[in-house]
C-alpha cells in the first residue's frame, strides 16, 4: 500500500496563522494528508488508554493498540486523550504510542483531562507529544487537511479540551475556550473563502464532550435523534456551554464531533443533522470500564464522496456499528456501501 505524504511538525512552535500569497491569514496546517492510490483514507481513533508503565493492569491497553493497528492498518492515527493514568507519565506515554511509531504511521493527539494529572504539566506533555517521531502536532489545537486529485476535500480540527476548569469558582470539566473557538472560526472562514464560498466538510476530534451530547441524548421533543451503539453512562460534560457547537453550526463545515472521556459509551448519535460520536474505550483495568472488550473506532473516507464510513473494531476481531454517514440523512440505518 502506497503511504501518503504528511507535513511533519517543525521543531519550533509556529504562529497559528501565516500570510498567504494574497496577504490573508492562512492557518498553520499540522498535517497535509492525501488519499491513497485507491482513493481511500483510513483514520484509527484511539482513546482513553489510561496506561501506566509497569502496572500489570495496563497490559490490555498496549495489546489493544497493537491489535488495532495490525488489523486495520490505518493511514493515520488520532488519539483523543487520556493516554496515561499514572507516573511515570513520560515513559508511559512513550511506551503506549511506540507501536504507532514502530509502524511508521503518522499520528496526532488531542490531550485528555488525565494526561496532566501526574508528574508532567500540560505544557510538558504537549512538548513531549510533539517531539515523538511521526507526530504532526504543532500546538495544543491542530488542523489536518485531506486532499484528493481535485484538491482539498476535508478538514479535521483537533482541540485540547483541557482538564478541569473553575469559571466563577465553580468546578467543571474542561471545555473549549473562547480563544480556541475564535481560532476555529478564523480558520474555517479562510478555507471556505478559498473554496469558492462553500464550507469544506470537516470533523472535529477532542476528549471531553460538549453539553450538546447530553442535550441530544435526552431530547424527546420534536428534534428527534437517532442512535447506534452502546449508551452505558450519562455524558460527563462541562457545566458551562462555551458555544463551540453553535460556532460549528454557524460556520457550516463540521459534520460531526468525535470524543472519548466516557468509557461506557461508544455510540453514534445523529441530532439536528449533526453527528455526535464516541470512540471505543481502548484502555485497561486501571480505571472503570464496563464496556468490554477494548477496541477502537475507525473512519474511512473516499475521494469525491461527501459522506464517510465508520465502525468499531473490538479486540478479538469483531466489528460493530458499520455505518455510512452523510449530510441530509433521515436516520442511521444506512450500512457501509458494498465494494461492488
Amino acid at each position: 500500500m502506497k503511504r501518503f505524504f504528511v507535513l511533519l511538525a517543525l521543531l519550533t512552535l509556529p504562529a497559528a496563522f501565516n500570510s498567504d500569497a494574497c496577504g490573508a491569514d492562512r492557518p498553520r496546517v499540522a498535517g497535509e494528508l492525501h488519499y491513497r492510490q485507491d482513493g481511500k483514507f483510513k483514520i484509527l481513533q484511539l482513546t482513553d488508554t489510561h496506561y501506566i508503565l509497569g502496572d500489570p493492569r495496563s497490559e490490555r491497553a498496549l495489546n489493544n493498540v497493537i491489535e488495532m493497528l495490525d488489523e486495520e492498518k490505518p493511514d493515520f492515527v488520532i488519539h483523543t486523550g487520556d493516554i496515561v493514568f499514572g507516573k511515570p507519565a513520560e515513559a508511559s506515554a512513550r511506551t503506549l504510542l511506540q507501536p504507532i511509531i514502530d509502524r511508521k504511521i503518522p499520528f496526532a493527539v488531542a490531550l485528555g483531562n488525565h494526561d496532566s494529572d501526574f508528574d508532567l504539566t500540560r505544557e510538558e506533555m504537549h512538548k513531549l507529544i510533539r517531539s515523538l517521531p511521526g507526530c504532526v502536532n504543532l500546538a495544543e489545537d491542530n488542523i489536518l487537511t485531506l486532499s484528493g486529485p481535485e484538491g482539498l476535500e476535508r478538514i479535521f480540527y483537533l482541540f485540547d479540551s483541557g482538564n478541569r476548569d473553575y469559571p466563577a469558582g465553580i468546578k467543571s470539566w474542561g471545555y473549549i475556550h473562547a480563544d480556541q473557538i475564535a481560532w476555529y472560526r478564523k480558520a474555517s472562514a479562510y478555507f471556505t473563502e478559498r473554496n469558492a464560498g462553500k464550507p469544506v466538510p470537516a470533523l472535529s476530534f477532542f476528549h471531553i464532550p460538549v453539553p450538546e451530547y447530553r442535550d441530544a441524548l435526552h431530547d424527546d421533543g420534536k428534534n428527534r435523534r437517532f442512535i447506534v451503539g452502546n449508551v452505558g453512562e450519562e455524558p460527563a460534560v462541562p457545566k458551562f456551554n462555551s458555544g463551540l457547537f453553535l460556532a460549528m453550526r454557524e460556520m457550516g463545515d463540521v459534520q460531526g464531533i468525535v470524543t472519548g472521556h466516557d468509557h461506557n459509551n461508544d455510540y453514534v448519535l445523529m441530532w439536528q443533522g449533526f453527528f455526535l460520536i464516541y470512540g471505543r474505550y481502548g484502555g485497561c483495568d486501571t480505571v472503570y470500564n464496563e464496556l468490554k472488550p477494548s477496541g477502537a473506532r475507525v473512519f474511512e473516507f473516499t475521494a469525491g464522496d461527501e459522506g464517510f464510513c465508520t465502525w468499531v473494531r473490538l479486540m478479538g476481531g469483531k466489528v460493530e456499528q458499520e455505518l455510512y454517514l452523510k449530510p441530509g440523512m433521515k436516520n442511521l440505518s444506512s450500512p457501509i456501501p458494498s465494494a461492488d
